[in-house]
C-alpha cells in the first residue's frame, strides 16, 4: 500500500572545490608546483600565463564577449558556470598570492648531483677481479645491504638464495668470502651483520697505536661490559689506567654505528619555506613563498571554443554538439575551481601563520628562545582563525616558516600546557629545555636518575611526575642514567 511520509536526515555535502581545496591544503610549497604542473598537463583548459602566446587584450574581450553572450541568451544558468564568480578587476584568472618574497627573479634552485651509497659500492666492485659467480653473490650481498650499512639476512639464508634464484651451489665459507672483499669497501664498516662487527671493522683501519689496540680488544672480548659501561671491570681485565681507558673510550664512540648513511634515501632534500617571517623594530612581517608559482589562467581558446559550440548548440540541437560543449565546460569548471582553490589555499595558510606568529609573538621577537612559547594547540588557532581543526591541522602539516634564526615546522609551535606552582601556564617545551641543560650540565661519572631529575624541576616550581620526565627524556633522545655514565 502507497503512503507518504516526512523523514529528516542530516547529511554533510562537500562539492568538488571543497574537495580540491583540502587536497591542494595539505601540499607543502616543496610539492605544490609538481602539483600545478599535473593539473597543467591534463587540463588544457588551465594554462600557465608566463608561457602563453595568447595577448591580454584578446582575453579581456573574449571574457566580456561571453559573459554578454550568457546574460542575454543563457536559458539554462542554472547549470551553466557563472562567470561572475570568477572574473576579476583584470579579466583574468591568475592565482594571485596575498604576498610573496620581493627576490622571486633572482632566486635559482641548486642543482645537485648525488650519488648513492648503492652506486658507490658498486662502483668499488667494478675494480675487484671476481669470478663471474662471485661477481653474482657480491651484486646479491651488495642488494642485501639495508639503509643503515648492515647485512641482517644470515649467511646460510643467502647461501639458499644463490641456489634457489641463480642455480649457484656455494658454501657459507665461499659466500663469506666474498662477503670480507666487500666489507672492505668504503665506508668503513659497511656490510657488517651486527653493530660489534661493524665498530671492529672500522678499528681494524684505524692506525696501530695503544688507543686502537685497547678500543679493539674492549669490542672484541668485552662487548657486552662496554654496552652497559662497566667500567671498573673493562679496565681491571684489560690492565689499563683509568686515562687510558677514557681515551679507548673516545675512539670507540667516535665510531659511526650506521655507516649505510640511510642507503634507501641517500639524497640530498632542501627543506623549501612555505613561509618567509621577518622581525623589524619588533614589527613581524610574513609572506608566503611563492617561488616558482606560476600565473594560471583559463585558456581563451577554450572559451572561444565553448562561445562557438554554445551558438551552434542554440542554432542546432544535436546530441554530438552538446557532448562537446559539456566536455569544454566541465574543462573551464575544472580549471576555474583549481585556480580558486589555490587561492583560498594561500589565504588560508597566510591567515593561520599570522595567527600563530602573533600567539608565539615572544618566542620570535626573543630569536627563537624555547623558553618564550606558549601552550597552544589546533583548537586555540582553530577558533581565532574560524575554521575546522582539521583544516588547521592539515595547514599545520609538512609545513615550514623561515626566520632569521632557523627554519621551523609549524607542528613546532604546537605545544602542550603545565602549570607551575605558581599557578602559571608554561609549554611543555620549556620544560624540556630545563631537562636538557640539568642533564648537559650533570656529573657524567654519577648522571642523574629519573626521580633526581623529577626533584630538580619541582625546586625550580616545576610539578613533573618521574614517568614525565622519563617521557621528555626520551622525546629529546636522551638515554637513561645508566646509559649516561661516562669513565
Amino acid at each position: 500500500m502507497l503512503s507518504q511520509r516526512q523523514q529528516l536526515k542530516l547529511k554533510t555535502l562537500i562539492s568538488p572545490q571543497q574537495i580540491q581545496f583540502i587536497k591542494l591544503l595539505q601540499i607543502p610549497t616543496a610539492t605544490l608546483e609538481a602539483r600545478i604542473k599535473e593539473e597543467l598537463e591534463s587540463n588544457p583548459a588551465l594554462e600557465d600565463q608566463s608561457t602563453s602566446l595568447e595577448s591580454s587584450t584578446e582575453s579581456t574581450q573574449e571574457y566580456a564577449d561571453l559573459d554578454h553572450e550568457r546574460s542575454e541568451n543563457d536559458t539554462d544558468g542554472e547549470n551553466d558556470f557563472n562567470l561572475d564568480d570568477y572574473l576579476q578587476e583584470d579579466f583574468s584568472y591568475r592565482e594571485k598570492l596575498p604576498s610573496s618574497t620581493d627576490d622571486d627573479d633572482d632566486y635559482k634552485a641548486p642543482i645537485v648531483s648525488v650519488q648513492s651509497s648503492l652506486e658507490q659500492l658498486e662502483e668499488q666492485l667494478s675494480m675487484l677481479d671476481l669470478s663471474e659467480e662471485e661477481e653474482i653473490i657480491a651484486h646479491h650481498l651488495i642488494g642485501s645491504i639495508d639503509e643503515d650499512g648492515y647485512i641482517r639476512r644470515p649467511i646460510p639464508a643467502i647461501v639458499n638464495d644463490m641456489a634457489f634464484r641463480y642455480n649457484i651451489r656455494k658454501s657459507a665459507e665461499e659466500v663469506e668470502s666474498v662477503l670480507k672483499k666487500i666489507q672492505q669497501f668504503d665506508p668503513p664498516g659497511i656490510a657488517a651483520r651486527n653493530l660489534r662487527e661493524c665498530l671492529m671493522l672500522q678499528l681494524a683501519r684505524r692506525q696501530p697505536t695503544g688507543v686502537t689496540r685497547n678500543a679493539f680488544t674492549i669490542v672484541d672480548q668485552y662487548f657486552e661490559e662496554f654496552t652497559k659501561k662497566h667500567f671498573k671491570k673493562l679496565q681491571s681485565v684489560l690492565g689499563i689506567t683509568e686515562e687510558e681507558l677514557k681515551e679507548a673510550y673516545a675512539e670507540i664512540t667516535k665510531l659511526n654505528p650506521k655507516p649505510g648513511g640511510s642507503k634507501a634515501t641517500n639524497k640530498l632534500e632542501y627543506i623549501i619555506p612555505d613561509f618567509i617571517l621577518t622581525v623589524d623594530n619588533n614589527e613581524i612581517d610574513i609572506k608566503l613563498n611563492r617561488r616558482n608559482a606560476p600565473e594560471l589562467s583559463v585558456s581563451n581558446s577554450y572559451l572561444k571554443m565553448f562561445k562557438e559550440y554554445k551558438a551552434a548548440q542554440k542554432k542546432e540541437k544535436t546530441s554530438s554538439n552538446k557532448e562537446t560543449l559539456d566536455f569544454v565546460k566541465s574543462k573551464i569548471e575544472s580549471a576555474q575551481w583549481f585556480i580558486d582553490a589555490l587561492r583560498q589555499r594561500s589565504v588560508t595558510l597566510l591567515n593561520t601563520m599570522m595567527v600563530i606568529a602573533d600567539q608565539q609573538r615572544e618566542f620570535f621577537l626573543s630569536s627563537g628562545d624555547e623558553r618564550k612559547l606558549r601552550p597552544m594547540i589546533l583548537k586555540d588557532i582553530a577558533e581565532i582563525v574560524g575554521m575546522d581543526i582539521s583544516t588547521i591541522s592539515r595547514v599545520a602539516n609538512s609545513k615550514y616558516v623561515q626566520t632569521d634564526f632557523g627554519i621551523y615546522s609549524l607542528k613546532y609551535f604546537f605545544t602542550e600546557g603545565i602549570t607551575t606552582q605558581s599557578g602559571e601556564e608554561v609549554s611543555n617545551r620549556e620544560v624540556k629545555s630545563i631537562l636538557e641543560e640539568l642533564i648537559r650540565n650533570e656529573n657524567k661519572k654519577k648522571p642523574l636518575s629519573d626521580d633526581k631529575l623529577s626533584d630538580l624541576l619541582k625546586a625550580r616550581g616545576y610539578a613533573i611526575a618521574r614517568r614525565t620526565v622519563a617521557k621528555y627524556r626520551e622525546q629529546l633522545n636522551l638515554p637513561v642514567a645508566r646509559l649516561r655514565k661516562e669513565v
